[in-house]
């Protein structure tokens, strides 16, 4: 039985095992990952937030992290699909009344359901209506990540009249929702992540998240949803920057061949200095990086499980500059390992069926998310200043 930390990584390393098994062949084909999320499903891994009594794993956030880790080391596109679902699953806590919260997790957990997300702050905000008891969503979104393999979307939108963002969640097969399937980016393939149209979906009032009597309740607690996925993001680079540099040591183990004109000629690739070097480099730079996400992760995890009503403004923002500073790291280094990896495995390492360049692809791409630079800054700005980062869609 899944019971603690240790054995749910070891569920989450065989899941990764079957998924690398055609990495390569499923990121060139860019099938949606209808049998990659049942495999995450049929593993538990799904519900692994999920409440003991519903069926769920009860697992903690700084599980959660790790888990998605390990499976993005063999395909970064699952893992995204993995880190965002955590996420949306969470929504309820993070914004929901505590009725709202219980019925979500009953839903899902006892349902084995995944979920996606049509909320992206850079679009133009979904269009509420009101029709009696009903909400009527409708708009268009550039994003929405899990698409067609996911059971529940969160929907965002601004009641018409008003400034008042609701969120909601509603089921993703319906006829209001239409995936256009349009994404075809440099990584990050198997994400689902393209747009989406909203026409007349309905939900009652009475699900609006945290929402009584037509009227919102706010917290601090509700602000943590982007440093939650901000360190989401972060591990799942994390575990692509494992990966390419797991895939790259063992390609240089089985396949590359030492240089024979440098006049300090070896008998393996495995003992030339300057591989031993740049691997050394590399390995370094990722340690350090895993543990300062790994503290990142350690920060957050106690605050998204404690009372809601116990956050402070303060606590809030230390977490946030500690996950901008994560995040940083891990990005520069992965880029770095993606693209380093090529001098060290060899010229017939760029083959297309090695498929080493997807790690770098798959960072490149998700990493253009929000300007890193930001992330920088909001720390330079607690370094210098003491400032904390102020909320918002990105913060």
């Amino acid at each position: 039985m899944t019971t603690t930390e240790t054995d749910w990584l070891a569920r989450a390393r065989e899941v990764a095992a079957q998924l690398a098994i055609d990495a390569v062949e499923r990121d060139r084909e860019g099938k949606t990952p209808y049998a990659e999320v049942q495999l995450l499903k049929d593993n538990g891994l799904v519900t692994l937030l999920g409440p003991v009594e519903h069926g769920g794993g009860g697992q903690t956030w700084e599980t959660a992290y790790r888990v998605i880790r390990e499976v993005a080391k063999a395909d970064g596109s699952i893992g995204q699909l993995l880190g965002y679902h955590y996420l949306w699953a969470w929504a309820a806590r993070l914004v929901a009344t505590d009725a709202q919260i219980t019925a979500v997790e009953e839903l899902y957990t006892r349902n084995n359901f995944f979920f996606g997300g049509a909320v992206n702050p850079r679009d133009s905000d979904l269009k509420i209506g009101q029709d009696g008891d009903e909400l009527v969503f409708n708009g268009h979104k550039s994003f929405s990540t899990g698409g067609k393999v996911s059971d529940l979307t969160v929907l965002e939108g601004v009641l018409e009249g008003t400034d008042e963002h609701i969120f909601a969640i509603v089921p993703s097969n319906q006829p209001g929702i239409v995936f256009h399937d349009d994404w075809d980016n440099l990584g990050q393939r198997l994400t689902e992540s393209g747009s989406v149209t909203i026409s007349d979906v309905r939900v009652p009032w009475s699900d609006a998240a945290g929402y009584v009597d037509r009227e919102f309740r706010p917290l601090v607690y509700n602000t943590l949803n982007v440093p939650a996925i901000q360190l989401v993001f972060t591990n799942f680079y994390l575990g692509i920057a494992q990966g390419a540099l797991e895939s790259a040591l063992a390609y240089t183990r089985e396949r590359t061949r030492p240089w024979p004109y440098g006049g300090d000629d070896k008998q393996s690739a495995t003992e030339e200095w300057y591989v031993l070097e740049g691997y050394g480099d590399l390995q370094a730079k990722l340690w350090a990086a895993e543990a300062l996400v790994d503290k990142a992760g350690a920060a957050i995890s106690p605050i998204l499980h404690a009372p809601r009503e116990d956050l402070t403004p303060e606590a809030r923002g230390e977490v946030a500059v500690l996950i901008a500073a994560a995040k940083q790291r891990i990005v520069d280094t992965g880029l770095e390992i993606g693209t380093r990896i090529f001098e060290l495995t060899g010229a017939r390492a760029s083959a297309s069926k090695y498929g080493l360049d997807r790690f770098w692809r798959n960072l490149r791409t998700h990493s253009l998310h929000d300007p890193l630079p930001y992330k920088r800054r909001e720390v330079g700005a607690y370094a210098l200043n003491g400032e904390h980062p102020q909320p918002t869609w990105y913060t």
